[in-house]
C-alpha cells in the first residue's frame, strides 16, 4: 500500500508540473487547433472583397481557361483551384507549389480581383504547430508539448481512481470543488478525443521525431524512402515526382507535406517529365488544341465523387504532349492524401492514370493524419472537432487555475514563493485571456487597417503579437482578479460587437460570414457572463486573489 502510495504521489507530481510547465504552450496549440477547424471560413472572413453567390466549377474553369489561353498561352503549367463549398474562390497560377504567385479571379464574372492581403486562418493553423517559431524548432516545441499532454492524460488515470465516479457527481456550484470537477469532467468526457487529437498530432510529424530508421536504412534520403512506400512513385520510375512542400512540414491550408504522408509524386506521363517535352527528345512537341477543362470534371468525379475534385493542373497547355491532372478535395475519404491526382490526356481526354493504391503501413498513417485534420464528414463532422477542442481549452485553463490556486494556499501556510506564484498567476492570465484577446483583436485588426497598406499580413501578425506581450504585462500590474475580469471583458466585448463590425466595414452579406460572427456573439455572452461573476464574486470575497476561491461566491 505504502509503495502504491508513493508511485501515486509521483505521477501527482508529474501531472501537475508537466501540466504547469507545458500547459500555457498546449494551451495556445489548443486554442489556435479549435480556430484553425474553420480556417476556410476565417480566409473567406477576412477577404470581405470576395463575394459569392453559389459555386458552378464548370463556369468556374472556363473563365480560367480563357484568361489563362489569353494572358499566359506560353505557361509551361497552368494551376487552376476551383471553388468549393467552403472556400467559393477561383485561383489561378501559371507556376507550382505554394510559392507561385496566385491570382483571384470572380467565378461569376471571370474578372480580376484584387481582395487585401492578410493572414487569415493560416495564421492560427501555421500557429497551431509551428508557434510561429523558426519551422523544424517549432515543431520540436510542439512536439514536446504533446508529448507532455500525453504524459498528463496517463497520469490522470492512475491518480484519479475515482474519476469516472466523480464525473456522475459533477456539482458546478460547489465553490473550489467545482472547479476539480469540471476539469476532471472535461477530461473524462473527452478523453478518446484527448488521446487521439495528441496521437495523431506526434505522427504527422513521425519523420522529424523519429529519423533513426531512414537515417539506418536509407542513409538519411526520405524521397528514396517515399519511394519504395509509394507505388506511384515507383511507376514513375524512382522520379521524385510532385513532392514540393518543406521537409517535415505541412502546406498552407492543412495539406501536410513531405515528412507526414507519402510525397504521392506526379508522374510524368507519356514519357514526360515535368513540362519539358519527351524524355530525351530535343524537340518541343507540335501544337495542339486542349480541350475544355470543365470536360475534366465529370470523369474527376467518377473517381473522387460528386463535388470532390478541387484543382486542375495542365502542362504543356496548346501542346500535343498536354497532360491535365485533376486533384480532390481533401476530405473526399478519411485517408488525407498530397499530390493525389487523376491524369489525363489534354488533346484526347483519355485517362492516363488513376491514384494508385497505398500500402497498409501508408494507408494507415495517411487514416491517422486524416483524424487529426478533419477533412471529412463535412460541417457536422467540423462542428463535433470545434467543440470538442473548444472543450479541450477549458480543461487546460481549470488545470492552470487549479495548480495556482494549489500553490497560493502552500505559499500562505509556509509563507514562502511568492514571487514564483506571481509569475504562475500572470502567466495564467495572459497565456489564457490573453491569447482569446489577442485572437479576437486579430478579426478587428483585419477590418481597421487600410486595405491598401503595404506588407499588411506583416502588420497584422506584429499587432498580433503587440497585444498579446501587453496581456502579460497587464496581468503582472493588476490583481490576478482584476487581470481575469478585465481581460475577459475585453474579449466578450470585441466577440460581441463583431457582427457590427462586419456590418459597418462594408463586406458582401453571406451565410458563412454570418455564421462566424453569431459564433464570435455567442463566445462573447458566455465570457462575459464569466467576467461578470469574477467581478461580482471580487467585490464579494475583497479581492481573495484567488480565481477558485472567489468564483465559488
Amino acid at each position: 500500500m505504502s509503495a502504491n502510495k508513493s508511485f501515486r504521489q509521483s505521477m501527482t507530481w508529474l501531472h501537475r508540473w508537466a501540466g504547469l510547465l507545458l500547459g500555457w504552450l498546449l494551451f495556445a496549440i489548443f486554442l489556435t487547433g479549435t480556430l484553425t477547424v474553420f480556417d476556410k471560413e476565417i480566409n473567406w472572413w477576412m477577404q470581405p472583397e470576395l463575394t459569392s453567390q453559389g459555386v458552378d466549377q464548370h463556369k468556374a474553369v472556363r473563365f480560367a481557361q480563357e484568361w489563362l489561353a489569353r494572358e499566359h498561352a506560353d505557361a509551361p503549367v497552368w494551376s487552376i483551384d476551383l471553388p468549393t463549398e467552403r472556400s467559393p474562390v477561383l485561383k489561378i497560377s501559371t507556376g507550382e507549389g505554394r510559392h507561385a504567385e496566385r491570382q483571384v479571379l470572380d467565378p461569376e464574372s471571370g474578372g480580376l480581383l484584387e481582395p487585401r492581403e492578410s493572414v487569415g486562418g493560416n495564421f492560427f493553423f501555421r500557429f497551431h504547430y509551428s508557434l510561429q517559431l523558426p519551422r523544424t524548432f517549432g515543431v520540436w516545441v510542439v512536439g514536446v508539448a504533446a508529448m507532455a499532454m500525453m504524459v498528463a492524460l496517463v497520469t490522470s488515470l492512475i491518480i484519479h481512481r475515482h474519476l469516472f465516479r466523480d464525473f456522475f457527481a459533477f456539482r458546478p456550484t460547489g465553490g473550489r470543488r467545482s472547479w476539480l470537477d469540471g476539469h476532471n469532467a472535461s477530461g473524462v468526457l473527452l478523453l478518446p478525443f484527448h488521446l487521439m487529437i495528441t496521437y495523431t498530432g506526434l505522427v504527422i510529424f513521425f519523420m522529424i521525431y523519429m529519423p533513426a530508421a531512414v537515417d539506418a536504412l536509407y542513409g538519411g534520403d526520405r524521397m528514396a524512402m517515399f519511394r519504395d512506400a509509394s507505388p506511384s512513385a515507383q511507376a514513375a520510375a524512382g522520379g521524385p515526382g510532385g513532392g514540393r512542400s518543406a521537409e517535415g512540414g505541412m502546406e498552407r491550408g492543412g495539406r501536410p507535406a513531405e515528412g507526414s504522408m507519402e510525397r504521392g509524386g506526379r508522374p510524368a506521363e507519356g514519357g514526360m517529365e515535368g513540362g519539358r517535352g519527351p524524355r530525351g527528345a530535343g524537340h518541343e512537341a507540335p501544337a495542339a488544341a486542349l480541350l475544355p477543362l470543365d470536360s475534366f470534371i465529370a470523369p474527376a468525379e467518377e473517381l473522387f465523387g460528386k463535388g470532390m475534385v478541387a484543382s486542375l493542373r495542365v502542362r504543356n497547355p496548346g501542346k500535343a504532349n498536354a497532360r491535365v491532372e485533376a486533384g480532390p478535395l481533401l476530405g473526399y475519404r478519411i485517408a488525407l492524401t498530397k499530390g493525389e491526382s487523376a491524369v489525363f490526356d489534354g488533346v484526347s481526354g483519355k485517362r492516363l492514370q488513376a491514384p494508385a493504391d497505398k500500402r497498409a503501413t501508408t494507408l494507415t498513417q495517411q487514416v491517422m493524419i486524416g483524424l487529426h485534420f478533419a477533412q471529412f464528414g463535412g460541417y457536422p463532422m467540423r462542428w463535433l472537432y470545434f467543440l470538442c477542442s473548444a472543450v479541450s481549452c477549458a480543461m487546460i485553463a481549470t488545470g492552470l487555475v487549479l495548480f495556482a490556486n494549489r500553490q497560493r494556499l502552500q505559499v500562505a501556510e509556509a509563507n514562502a514563493g511568492q514571487r514564483f506564484l506571481r509569475v504562475v498567476e500572470t502567466l495564467n492570465v495572459g497565456s489564457v485571456a490573453g491569447l482569446m484577446l489577442g485572437s479576437i483583436a486579430l478579426f478587428w485588426i483585419n477590418r481597421l487597417l487600410p486595405a491598401g497598406l503595404g506588407e499588411r499580413s506583416g502588420w497584422e501578425m506584429r499587432l498580433f503579437f503587440a497585444i498579446w506581450l501587453l496581456t502579460f504585462v497587464h496581468a503582472w500590474l493588476r490583481p490576478q482578479l482584476a487581470a481575469w475580469r478585465e481581460q475577459l471583458w475585453a474579449v466578450a466585448l470585441l466577440c460581441a460587437a463583431l457582427p457590427l463590425l462586419g456590418l459597418f466595414s462594408g463586406a458582401a452579406f453571406d451565410w458563412t460570414r454570418l455564421s462566424l460572427e453569431l459564433c464570435a456573439l455567442l463566445l462573447g455572452v458566455v465570457l462575459g457572463w464569466v467576467a461578470w461573476r469574477i467581478g461580482r464574486a471580487e467585490a464579494r470575497a475583497g479581492d481573495s486573489h484567488s480565481l477558485t476561491g472567489a468564483v465559488q461566491c
